[in-house]
């Protein structure tokens, strides 16, 4: 029998109280007068009602936790100070459910029951997550009596629950009793499960460490032992772990020749190259192996791992929140009045590939994404080089506003290290081609928004990354005098004989016809350009030059030696194709109108650099220097800029000299940008020794865009300044969020 708690009867005001913290929690108490004017009589009356409210249920000593904006819940007040802090300031507009003042106690009879009530808090929010994440809507009803009505009323698209020792059942139901069960007595804001996702979502978000976090868990523990939380990082990721979906490790030779996946994974050595699959062991001090295999808790540990994440069961995790696949229609629902360009739906490769494939583009949910991939080194700069690549996916079936952030994307894998990929990443990119082509067919997928399955397809419209990432992914050579894959073998190149580089002079064969530079000699290359910009290649094209193209996957050491510095090679292979892509695999591959793009961001930061460096003409790093005016002498051209005796050479027209430097560099350490417009780029700039240094892409972004032509327009003549700031428009333009179709035709 539980022991009768005997209240003494303070004084009216008390009961007072009490009874509005009844009718609160009946939503009878109108808080309307929150957002009314503080000189009101509404508002003063309200507020005298909180106050008495406050003070019945949460007062400490004749004071309560002040909500003005000046104490922010941090100091006590008395009801005095309070009333006048509140007149003075605003009261929170969004402290509508007074947690911090007796709401959440004020029912005696709710104060000890272990279940969360339905209050629309942040527990029946994770309840839900929990329903459809196992693809179960909510039902009414108490929770106990949920999976006997999930079963018994067979409601379409359900995985079958009613199996007591299914790994999925399981699991649906440990999750509802966390989610169900309060955090600690008398708590309505959090259950065990909500209060756990919300603090790992901080570990995750702010990289704290699993030793801290483990020791956060323990903190906890011993200062609120009512209170449900793991003891553990092993029994919290237990938990969390029912929430998500796992990945996949798989063994990869040393040597990127293939992985240890179906028919070939109980094999211990390469097919191709012979190496080990294990990891060897190596002498003290020393990088020479011995032959031993490095074991740990006794089993042999794999030389290098992919580590690779299932692509069908997160595309379906996107279908089984009602909000999300909801949102999955906006590319075929959202309107488009005026034409412009601001998603990629708008854009004539999604369209032709509607057209193509009406099947597909019949249904909004079919899922349309991009690959983006790139390398990048986990240790930091200053440690040694060591380069590992993720494969990152898009699904471009969202809105602009949500598809690009950084929470929507879908990792596919991570490429280990130390050396990047090359043209072996096809060997990694297999399982992911293996899914994407189960996932054009059709696989069944549980509809949250409409209750119930549906085929649900997807296809990879075309690939992201930086110039040499292209190289990889496509199979083109990016290196040499047929690096461009827009002019493919039609290239028009020069090996410029003092800078040891390629040179590719026919660019102006793309201008129109009319335009005037096509008949200047003296500022080109000596020659009157006449050609037809280069004919488009399809991927029935592509294929065709790939017949007969030898494949050799893996990166078996060559026996050639080392390239001395300066050595060059300038006989072009027959083919600048290195591979067949594995993305021809895909059916419909061949047929995208666009296959592959360039990230602007990369290449941006490569022109800024080389402008502004030119034009402060710092050692190094300026393109214009003895050996490069030299090359122009040879070629006839730029006489005025010929170097001249002593190895000296005369000042280009865009070439600062200090007194300019130090207007530019000034201009750009002076500007302020809105918060988070920008980083900080004062800090890259060095007054005294008149240089640029640490720039990142975004600073070259904002640099390159605004402003450039602002710093250089007074310090450059007018014909250079006039070419910055166009150059800067072109840039501010393909950048915009949206993009007029016909102002394209005039960059």
């Amino acid at each position: 029998m539980l022991p009768i708690r005997v209240e003494e009867d303070r004084e009216p005001a008390s009961r007072i109280g009490r009874g509005m913290a009844q009718m609160e929690r009946r939503g009878d108490i109108d808080k309307s007068w929150i957002t009314k004017p503080r000189g009101s009589a509404e508002y003063r009356d309200g507020l005298n009602r909180f106050l008495d409210f406050a003070f019945a249920n949460a007062s400490s000593d004749g004071m309560i936790h002040c909500p003005c904006p000046l104490c922010g819940f941090r100091f006590f007040q008395t009801r005095e100070d309070a009333y006048d802090h509140l007149l003075m300031k605003p009261f929170p507009p969004n402290y509508t459910f007074w947690l911090h003042h007796g709401e959440r106690t004020v029912d005696e009879s709710s104060r000890d029951t272990e279940t969360l009530e339905p209050t629309g808090n942040s527990g029946n929010q994770m309840l839900d997550m929990v329903h459809e994440a196992f693809n179960i809507p909510g039902l009414q009803g108490d929770n106990e009596n949920m999976m006997d009505e999930v079963v018994g009323d067979g409601v379409e698209g359900l995985p079958n629950l009613s199996d007591e020792p299914s790994r999925e059942a399981r699991a649906f139901q440990e999750l509802l009793e966390d989610g169900e069960q309060r955090l600690y007595p008398g708590c309505s804001r959090f259950s065990k499960l909500s209060f756990l996702v919300r603090l790992y979502h901080i570990k995750c978000m702010c990289g704290v460490s699993n030793k801290a976090f483990g020791l956060i868990l323990e903190l906890l523990g011993d200062a609120f032992e009512h209170a449900r939380i793991p003891k553990t990082l092993h029994d919290a990721k237990r938990i969390i772990r029912k929430l998500g979906i796992g990945y996949k490790k798989i063994d990869a030779c040393p040597n990127d020749c293939m992985l240890y996946q179906g028919t070939d994974q109980d094999l211990s050595r390469c097919k191709r190259c012979g190496a080990s699959r294990w990891k060897q062991k190596t002498r003290k001090n020393s990088i020479v192996k011995i032959n031993a295999v490095v074991k740990k808790n006794g089993k042999p540990q794999a030389a290098k791992v992919l580590r690779y994440f299932p692509l069908i069961p997160r595309l379906q995790r996107l279908f089984m929140s009602s909000k999300t696949a909801m949102d999955m229609l906006w590319h075929k629902r959202g309107t488009n009045s005026d034409g412009y360009l601001r998603h990629p739906r708008d854009g004539e490769g999604w369209k032709s590939f509607d057209r193509r494939y009406t099947d597909f583009s019949g249904d909004p949910r079919n899922v349309r994404l991009a690959l983006a991939s790139d390398g990048f080194n986990p240790y930091g700069n200053l440690s040694s080089k060591y380069s590992i690549w993720p494969v990152i996916l898009i699904p471009y079936n969202l809105p602009p506003w949500i598809c690009m952030k950084q929470t929507n994307f879908i990792l596919s894998m991570i490429i280990p290290g130390p050396k990047m990929p090359g043209n072996d990443i096809d060997v990694y990119l297999q399982p992911l081609i293996d899914e994407l082509k189960l996932l054009w067919a059709g696989v069944d997928t549980y509809d949250a928004s409409e209750k119930k399955t549906f085929k649900m397809r997807a296809a990879l419209m075309w690939t992201i990354s930086d110039f040499l990432g292209l190289g990889n992914l496509s199979g083109w050579n990016t290196y040499g005098g047929r690096a461009c894959p827009t002019c493919n073998l039609d290239a028009e190149t020069r090996r410029l004989t003092f800078s040891q580089k390629w040179c590719y002079m026919g660019h102006r064969r793309f201008l129109n016809r009319d335009h005037r530079y096509r008949q200047d000699r003296s500022r080109f290359d000596g020659k009157v350009e006449d050609r037809s910009p280069p004919t488009k290649l399809t991927g029935r094209d592509v294929l065709r030059q790939l017949e007969g193209v030898p494949v050799s996957q893996g990166k078996v050491q060559a026996m050639g030696g080392k390239r001395r510095r300066g050595q060059q090679t300038v006989v072009q292979d027959e083919s600048p194709w290195k591979k067949r892509s594995v993305f021809f695999d895909l059916p419909y591959w061949e047929n995208n109108e666009l296959r592959h793009n360039l990230d602007v961001m990369y290449i941006e930061k490569n022109v800024c650099d080389n402008i502004v460096f030119t034009m402060l003409n710092e050692s190094g790093k300026s393109k214009d220097h003895l050996k490069a005016r030299k090359d122009l002498q040879l070629m006839g051209i730029r006489q005025d800029m010929w170097p001249i005796e002593g190895g000296k050479y005369p000042a280009a027209v865009f070439t600062m000299r200090n007194p300019e430097k130090d207007v530019f560099l000034r201009t750009i350490k002076n500007v302020v940008f809105p918060d988070g417009y920008s980083s900080n780029i004062s800090r890259c700039v060095d007054l005294k020794q008149r240089k640029l240094f640490g720039l990142k892409s975004h600073d070259c972004h904002i640099l390159m865009e605004h402003l450039l032509p602002i710093a250089s327009k007074h310090v450059l003549p007018t014909p250079v300044s006039a070419v910055v700031a166009e150059l800067s428009a072109f840039f501010r333009l393909i950048c915009s969020k949206s993009i007029d179709p016909q102002q394209l035709p005039l960059l």
